[in-house]
């Protein structure tokens, strides 16, 4: 059993008023590519997010094969680390990918990769440039939930911190080109980058 972890309680603040989770991209809302690339690979689908957001994803998510379930933000606006925290908590498998919602051209192939480089140990995290890509990477998710409780007890709010608590394994750039392209990672953070990505889609 593999599970797949969408992280999308971030507030969005550079996209606008706006969710960009469930904004539309070129005719389905972002975080149904990102749920229908992950849905290849993975039995089950969980998505993170806070309460008010629900509503639309559900919509967003309606009719999926894996029937997503909420892993909600009790404590909305503790960042990535806790949204990770709290879905991973949720998912039944031993491992998940874990994946931004902003990232809709994510690889299902790269994932199913880093799953295989998961094994036997906690963490396969690519590193495609001086920075983790941990918001696109796969962990043994009852490690890196705790580990990621941990570093926020200890006031830690940087996304790497976990990582340090963990048995990782990182996937330098000459492995991930043999296998994607940096395209898997590219993220929608603006409404210029959305609408690029809607003229290639």
């Amino acid at each position: 059993m593999r599970a797949g972890a969408i992280v999308a309680g971030g507030r969005s603040t550079r996209f606008g008023d706006s969710d960009k989770a469930v904004a539309d991209l070129a005719g389905t809302p972002m975080i149904r590519r990102v749920a229908d690339r992950l849905g290849q690979v993975v039995d089950e689908l969980v998505v993170n997010c806070r309460e008010d957001q629900v509503e639309a994803i559900s919509a967003a998510l309606s009719d999926h094969t894996l029937d997503p379930r909420f892993a909600l933000d009790e404590d909305p606006d503790q960042g990535p680390m806790a949204g990770i925290a709290t879905g991973l908590g949720a998912v039944e498998s031993e491992y998940a990918a874990v994946v931004a919602c902003d990232m809709p051209f994510v690889d299902p192939t790269f994932v199913g990769y880093l799953f295989e480089r998961a094994e036997s140990h906690e963490a396969a995290v690519p590193r495609p440039d001086e920075w983790f890509q941990t918001t696109q990477a796969v962990y043994h998710a009852d490690a890196m939930r705790d580990a990621c409780r941990r570093a926020l007890e200890r006031g830690e709010h940087k996304i790497v911190e976990p990582l340090f608590d963990l048995d990782y394994v990182v996937v330098e750039r000459e492995e991930i080109l043999e296998h994607t392209t940096p395209a898997t990672f590219e993220n929608l953070n603006t409404r210029e980058e959305f609408e690029a990505a809607v003229e290639r889609l």
